[in-house]
């Protein structure tokens, strides 16, 4: 725990104000106070709560060459992360207590962000025989959600019986809703463009089709559900049609799928390439669309970083994926800020206390207010960078933003009153 004075800072992008951090908690808010403490001038910066990202890959254990819970810790502090979701699909697979607690324990020696391990809804993520959920829930780690990301919970039993288990448990499943067998050897959205490039397609159907399936699954267990990184316009109404029936259902969508379109697989570059793959620009409309109105709850950004030997490679064998926790903030501020879909508070919304709610934690996404923990992101709402892979803290460059002009820049990460980044440099 920290003491810090933060001035001229702009809570929700309102009027500027002073805030007073004792023992990692806000302990005064107002204008000209003082304290002999550390200072940190947010120079009019907007402050919000620290984001919350349900969806990370930080690739340890077996994968270090593409990540670690370390360099991902510090591209989360330098995208205004304070909590990250870490997917069990890693070697080996985070199926059991053993393993969810490494990568606890792990976050804990970095400190830079809170990360809490997905634990695997079935043993290997092979989707035969569910993993020991319980054991999980129970262990250190305190695992409050389950995933085979990457992989569906096809078997439509054996997800019954997970959310069964969930249900009991209080915890979510966090479904990748693919039916395999409408997308094998699928490699880009099924459309004119996957026509013209002599690329097999990729239904949206086979996302649509789980997410029906699965929240009406989810009503009969009285569940909590999450789907994972929604890309398909025909998906957004499912999500809608589930709510209004009272399913327990929340869903996030990735930056990538906020901006980018199946029009930029034309160069053929893997960098683009990702699943659920890039859609049309009707689905991006109808992405944005969802999101403002809460159909869609949160942003997650499915960061998935690859060494270059799987990225840089033809089409059909690179590996899907894009890096996302330092880009997220500007995407959403481009996407959704800009054209007056969403404001600050929208923002804190969709990227902070919306994940903290679904994720189960109680000390993230915390209103900014005396008595709540100080963990904020501040924001320069004026800034504009250019994306260089090259340039972010991951161990992996595959950034599908490489060399565009992004809005909004992080000037500083607090965690419990700690600073954890500042203009670019990580305090580890």
């Amino acid at each position: 725990m920290s003491d810090l004075l933060i001035t001229n800072a702009r809570p929700y992008g309102e009027d500027a104000v002073d805030i007073l951090v004792r023992d990692g908690a806000v302990a005064e808010v107002g204008s000209g106070l003082r304290g002999d403490v550390e200072v940190l001038d947010a120079g009019g910066a907007v402050l919000l709560p620290g984001f919350v990202d349900l969806h990370t890959h930080l690739r340890e254990p077996g994968g270090e060459e593409s990540e670690t819970v370390e360099s991902g810790s510090l591209a989360a502090a330098r995208g205004g992360y304070t909590a990250v979701f870490a997917m069990p699909n890693t070697d080996p697979v985070a199926d059991t207590a053993v393993v969810v607690e490494h990568v606890h324990r792990r976050g804990e020696e970095v400190g830079l962000v809170d990360v809490h391990p997905v634990g695997a809804v079935t043993v290997g993520l092979e989707g035969v025989k569910m993993a020991e959920l319980g054991t999980m829930a129970r262990s250190r780690a305190k695992v409050r959600m389950f995933s085979d990301d990457g992989r569906c919970v096809h078997d439509p039993v054996l997800m019954r019986r997970a959310l069964e288990y969930a249900s009991a448990l209080d915890v979510v499943i966090a479904q990748h809703a693919e039916d395999h067998r409408l997308t094998a050897g699928a490699q880009a959205h099924e459309g004119v463009v996957a026509s013209q490039l002599g690329l097999a397609g990729w239904p949206a159907t086979a996302e649509e089709t789980i997410v029906a399936r699965d929240c009406a699954l989810a009503r009969e267990a009285g569940a909590a559900l999450h789907v994972c990184h929604v890309s398909s316009a025909r998906t957004v109404e499912v999500l809608r049609a589930a709510k209004a029936q009272g399913v327990r259902v929340s869903a996030e969508v990735t930056p990538h799928h906020l901006l980018l379109t199946d029009a930029g697989l034309t160069s053929y570059d893997p960098v683009n390439k990702v699943n659920p793959p890039l859609r049309t620009g009707e689905d991006t409309k109808a992405m944005r669309a969802a999101l403002a109105e809460g159909v869609i709850d949160v942003v997650g950004t499915d960061h998935a970083p690859h060494a270059a030997q799987y990225k840089d490679t033809e089409w059909a064998a690179a590996r899907p994926g894009m890096l996302g926790l330092e880009t997220a903030l500007s995407v959403v501020v481009h996407t959704m800020v800009e054209p007056g879909l969403l404001d600050w508070r929208g923002v804190a919304r969709v990227l902070s206390e919306r994940p903290a709610e679904i994720g189960r934690l109680t000390d993230q996404g915390r209103p900014i207010a005396v008595g709540e923990p100080a963990t904020f992101a501040l924001v320069d709402p004026d800034a504009v960078w250019t994306v260089r892979g090259a340039a972010l803290a991951s161990k992996a460059t595959n950034t599908p933003f490489e060399g565009m002009r992004l809005p909004a820049v992080v000037t500083a990460t607090v965690l419990r009153g700690r600073i954890t980044a500042r203009n670019g440099e990580v305090n580890a």
